[in-house]
């Protein structure tokens, strides 16, 4: 059974999202709920910290707690030329760190490789907007790392496949998968979220020509903060074909 803290912040999220509380409205003050037997004055505070963690409100002097609207950064995630040019910027937040490691078992799935097969991993934060951040992680087979540099601790913050582009791996196929998972205690420290919260994972697997991984882009985001975006996408009807539709 969850925490009576919990319970009251869920139920007061969900009104918040279902325009019970509507934007710009403020909660009420503590003291109201405590008499109104929604809990003492810690389960209160609690519950109202843990709605700000989630991104629902602010505590404002004078005003008391707001609802916020918060804003939710668009992941564009199916077109990625900019990213396959050489010179192009990557989304990272300052320059990612540079880890050897020996593959994790879910990693290695994903890039088709045994456990413990050794990989690099470039992790940082990603800019998703000018006030907004999510966590950012670049796996690469060994030896595709090294032909494009990208084992270097110096390497900068650009984009890797353009490094791959540029070193001659040129990616082929793209494919990803979204789920909402349980966020881990690192996850949650570092995304200023609840360590009871979910995160939205997104994978993205690019091949080469042949068929081999050359790179496994994590993406983790806090549920309720992102909009992931799908388009345009070119659309080709059978049959109806010219020379200005675009060919998929």
């Amino acid at each position: 059974m969850a925490p009576k803290w919990r319970e009251l912040a869920e139920r007061l999220a969900e009104e918040i999202r279902n325009g019970t509380r509507p934007v710009g409205s403020t909660l009420p003050h503590i003291p109201e709920l405590v008499a109104a037997g929604e809990g003492s004055k810690a389960t209160v505070n609690r519950a109202y910290k843990e709605l700000e963690s989630w991104g629902y409100v602010v505590s404002r002097r004078g005003r008391g707690t707001v609802v916020l609207d918060p804003p939710r950064p668009r992941v564009t995630l199916s077109r990625y030329e900019r990213v396959l040019d050489p010179a192009a910027p990557g989304l990272w937040e300052g320059t990612p760190a540079v880890q050897p490691l020996d593959a994790p078992a879910d990693v290695a799935e994903l890039l088709a490789l045994p456990a413990g097969t050794p990989v690099i991993c470039r992790r940082g934060r990603a800019m998703l907007d000018a006030s907004t951040a999510a966590l950012r992680e670049e796996w690469h087979p060994l030896e595709v790392a090294q032909a494009a540099g990208l084992d270097r601790a110096e390497q900068d913050e650009g984009s890797a496949l353009g490094s791959l582009v540029a070193a001659g791996i040129l990616p082929a196929q793209a494919e990803e998968s979204i789920t909402v998972e349980p966020a881990t205690p690192d996850q949650a420290a570092r995304l200023g979220i609840s360590p009871q919260a979910s995160v939205l994972l997104v994978d993205r697997i690019t091949r080469d020509e042949t068929g081999r991984v050359i790179e496994l882009a994590r993406l983790v985001g806090a549920c309720g903060r992102l909009r992931l975006v799908y388009g345009p996408l070119p659309l080709q009807v059978q049959g109806h074909h010219d020379e200005a539709s675009p060919a998929l």
